[in-house]
């Protein structure tokens, strides 16, 4: 079967922005144009000069897209668009275009069907009914909300791996059907600018994503959680499998609960995922083993598939520590960490394990004492004492864009301490790294302890040391190109 193509949406006000943005389009095998949006719409300047193939798009209204026209005005350009040669045109199944169909036996016509509310129960009987027409290619793109919604499509796109499709499912959730199209049988997939929710950029999809570099034979890693789409991760790690020379692809993985997640990376065959939020402990019970810090944090964030089952192993507590012990390491200081959570128990065991005073700070003192307890601490107030610490921690997410401008302690209570550290690492820096700066501190930012665990997933998974300076600068440049999409 031939690999899955890369196809570029591209929408605009005027014909001669949609001409520009067609042209403008680097990397992707076609080019679909959406004209639903076009106000003067030239179906032959739309298409003249064109040197990728097209696939001419009018979407309905009804069907989520731009288009408010009377049917029959929208079915005279779709029908245009085939007599001018368009290579594809895409026909909504619900929009009564049997005939047009039975006319051209099938040929350049994308049949298509479209939920935005969910996966239908009928999703079976809703494919053989639309093949049924002689449409020589169906697209279904339904909104997903689990991961055992993605393994419906995926055993949907097996059960017809004969056939030429299309099958993706929309929202952060559907991203592997996005990233990994050959896996479910597609002939293709979208990319651009969120024009369809979970779409993702051209360039992503080359450059983050290595869409031109893998296939369905590559092996699988990817990163779990929930929100994910933020995630760092897929840059970083997807850099290093091609500086590596690796034939594997790295990718988000978001799903609802633990069994729902290891359906999904059985039914993939995916080898290895790194864990973040709030999945870190939950899935603990799930693992064949544990490495000894995992045990004494109550958490992991990397699983491989090993010869008895997932295996669980924290480089989080390595990856917090490697910074600071670049700068001589933190044995008898005094330390503070503001919060109680998951990465609160990390950064304790961390510090005390190096021989370092750990108290721990957070609004709930019964979920202080907790932390504290695993490591022999102390409880401190909130906020803590001014110059009571030498090293500030904070593992709270306070702090972090959209809510840049909060942060977990003011600015006067920072003076008199030496180090402060905030694994927030978006934005970079934080409001709290900029005043701890201002009065004096020296300060450790959360992309730093990032990078650091991340070359040790990969370690783990691969037996080879990645460069850290790599996944370093990959992390910085998506954040910022993050950063600057978003303002």
């Amino acid at each position: 079967m031939a690999r899955a193509q890369l196809c570029a949406t591209v929408t605009a006000e005027t014909t001669a922005q949609l001409r520009t943005r067609r042209d403008a389009v680097i990397g992707a095998d076609l080019v679909e144009l959406r004209v639903d949006g076009v106000r003067d719409l030239d179906l032959e300047g739309a298409l003249a000069g064109r040197r990728l193939p097209v696939l001419v798009t009018c979407r309905p209204t009804w069907e989520g897209g731009r288009f408010d026209g009377s049917d029959e005005e929208r079915r005279r350009v779709l029908e245009r668009a085939l007599k001018l040669g368009a290579e594809w045109v895409d026909l909504e199944w619900r929009g009564g275009f049997e005939d047009v169909i039975a006319a051209r036996r099938g040929r350049n016509i994308v049949l298509s069907s479209h939920d935005f509310t969910g996966i239908p129960a009928d999703l079976e009987q809703r494919y053989v009914a639309m093949r049924a027409t002689g449409a020589a290619l169906v697209k279904i793109a339904v909104h997903v909300q689990s991961g055992s919604d993605v393994i419906r499509l995926l055993r949907l796109g097996r059960a017809h791996s004969g056939d030429r499709v299309v099958l993706l499912g929309m929202g952060d959730i559907g991203a592997p059907t996005r990233l990994l199209p050959d896996h479910f049988g597609s002939a293709w997939t979208y990319g651009g600018e969120g024009v369809a929710p979970g779409q993702v950029p051209i360039p992503d999809m080359i450059k983050r994503y290595r869409f031109h570099e893998t296939s369905s034979a590559s092996a699988i890693y990817g990163v779990v959680g929930a929100p994910i789409g933020h995630s760092l991760s897929p840059s970083m790690h997807n850099a290093g499998f091609a500086a590596a020379d690796l034939d594997a692809i790295y990718i988000p993985f978001e799903a609802t609960d633990p069994e729902d997640i290891f359906g999904l990376l059985e039914a993939l065959n995916v080898t290895g995922v790194s864990v973040t939020a709030p999945f870190k402990e939950t899935l603990m019970p799930w693992l064949c083993s544990v490495d000894e810090l995992g045990k004494r944090v109550g958490a992991v964030n990397t699983l491989r598939r090993g010869p008895g089952g997932w295996e669980g192993l924290n480089t989080d507590v390595p990856g917090f520590l490697a910074p600071l012990q670049r700068g001589g390491g933190v044995r008898g200081l005094q330390t503070t960490v503001l919060g109680a959570g998951g990465s609160a128990r990390a950064v304790a065991v961390a510090l005390a394990m190096s021989g370092a005073i750990v108290t721990v700070c957070a609004r709930r003192l019964d979920r202080a004492k907790a932390v504290a307890d695993i490591v022999d601490g102390k409880v401190g107030t909130m906020p803590p004492e001014r110059g009571s610490w030498d090293l500030l921690v904070n593992s709270t997410p306070v702090g972090t864009a959209p809510a840049a401008n909060a942060t977990p302690i003011g600015s006067s209570e920072l003076s008199g301490g030496a180090t402060v550290y905030d694994l927030v690492y978006n934005p970079s820096p934080t409001r709290l790294l900029a005043e701890a700066a201002e009065v004096g501190c020296r300060t450790i930012g959360g992309l730093d302890m990032l990078a650091e665990q991340a070359v040790r997933q990969f370690e783990w998974w691969f037996g080879l040391r990645p460069s850290y300076e790599l996944f370093r600068r990959v992390a910085e440049e998506a954040l910022r190109a993050a950063e600057e999409s978003q303002a």
